[in-house]
């Protein structure tokens, strides 16, 4: 068989091995040179754009947080000043409260006092005219007992000297 005895000749293997790396030589340099650079080079462009995007998240994260503690701070003081706000108002309601009340207590003072000087002027009043209707009454009454005609002023002074025990 003429094709077993190509095998045999050694320039042929020779030359067959030698255009084997030649060509495996080439495809090494196209694919390990050319074509992997890219790929390493596609990866690190990969991985460049990924940390840059982890770190825009951290700094996004950062700023978050940094906004939500303003706010808090805000918030706080604004609740805080809310609560001075109301304290101060409870506490001007609580003294105008306690003017009109003020007011009102000094008005029924006067009234009261008013008042009672006119009861103890009526209540003054009234004795002195229980007194005389208690002297006219017990004169009239010694009169129609004993027949005796006592003076006004006698029997003003028996009247008092009964009623105030001296």
């Amino acid at each position: 068989m003429p094709q077993i005895t190509q095998l045999a000749e050694t320039g042929f293997v020779s030359s067959q091995i030698f255009w084997l790396l030649i060509v495996f030589g080439l495809v090494y340099l196209v694919v390990g040179r050319m074509m992997a650079t890219k790929v390493v080079a596609t990866v690190e462009q990969r991985d460049q754009t990924v940390a840059d995007d982890l770190a825009g998240a951290e700094a996004a994260r950062a700023a978050a947080d940094a906004a939500e503690e303003q706010w808090r701070a805000q918030e706080n003081a604004a609740r805080e000043q809310a609560k001075r706000k109301l304290a101060e108002a409870r506490a001007a309601g609580s003294k105008a409260t306690e003017q009109r009340l003020g007011a009102a207590n000094a008005e029924l003072d006067a009234r009261t006092a008013e008042a009672e000087q006119r009861i103890a002027a009526s209540r003054s009043a009234a004795m002195s005219e229980i007194d005389a209707v208690a002297a006219e009454a017990a004169r009239d009454i010694v009169f129609r007992v004993a027949g005796a005609d006592v003076d006004l002023s006698d029997a003003r002074k028996a009247v008092e000297t009964v009623r105030h025990g001296r």
